[in-house]
């Protein structure tokens, strides 16, 4: 053991250890404000906050691409898709009583339980996982394009249809709403010229 490493420890931790923990309770706290939020575009652009935390994380970690791949596809294609969904909706820009089920603790129960089970997940997973020093770098364009092609393609397609399902979906609800307010319209037409008329008499 060389006296680098053994001055190196958990009571004296590296600069980007310290960088790494300030921004990870950044995310965190960006990601607790996404979920109570009661405002859908506040909740949105919330998470932009929270995924670009993530992707500086990746950057801490020496995992270049997997951070650009963070930024391009969840900053700037899902979240994008989320407020193109918002918009066509016509969700309220302000405070929305529809954001809040009134389900806040089953919510929570469920996220503690699905966070609980995601980290003994991976715990599990990568307990006796060894990092192999002399070949390709972890996180390089090289070993995460064939991790992804050659193991991940049917989850990757399946995510991308999920997508495309709710793009399609956003716009359905947006036709119906507005199909909704002509039919209204014209209701409201003949009981406004019976009335003109019931007037001019």
């Amino acid at each position: 053991m060389t006296l680098a490493a053994a001055q190196h420890g958990f009571l004296s931790p590296t600069g980007v250890e310290i960088a790494f923990l300030l921004v990870g309770l950044a995310t965190f706290g960006a990601a607790l404000v996404t979920v109570t939020t009661r405002q859908l575009v506040h909740a949105a652009l919330w998470l932009v906050v929270t995924l670009g935390g993530l992707a500086v994380e990746y950057l801490l970690l020496t995992a270049e691409f997997i951070a650009w791949v963070q930024v391009l596809i969840y900053v700037g294609s899902v979240v994008v898709l989320l407020l193109f969904g918002l918009m066509l909706t016509r969700a309220p820009i302000g405070r929305s009583p529809d954001a809040d089920s009134g389900n806040r603790w089953a919510a929570l129960a469920v996220a503690v339980a699905s966070a609980a089970a995601l980290v003994w997940v991976v715990v599990d997973a990568f307990r006796t996982t060894w990092i192999d020093l002399d070949g390709a770098a972890a996180g390089t364009t090289k070993v995460t394009g064939e991790s992804l092609f050659q193991n991940w393609v049917l989850p990757f397609e399946a995510l991308s249809v999920l997508l495309l399902a709710a793009l399609v979906g956003a716009i359905v609800l947006s036709r119906k709403a507005k199909a909704d307010a002509a039919t209204a319209a014209q209701a409201r037409e003949p009981r406004g010229e019976q009335a003109a008329e019931e007037g001019a008499r």
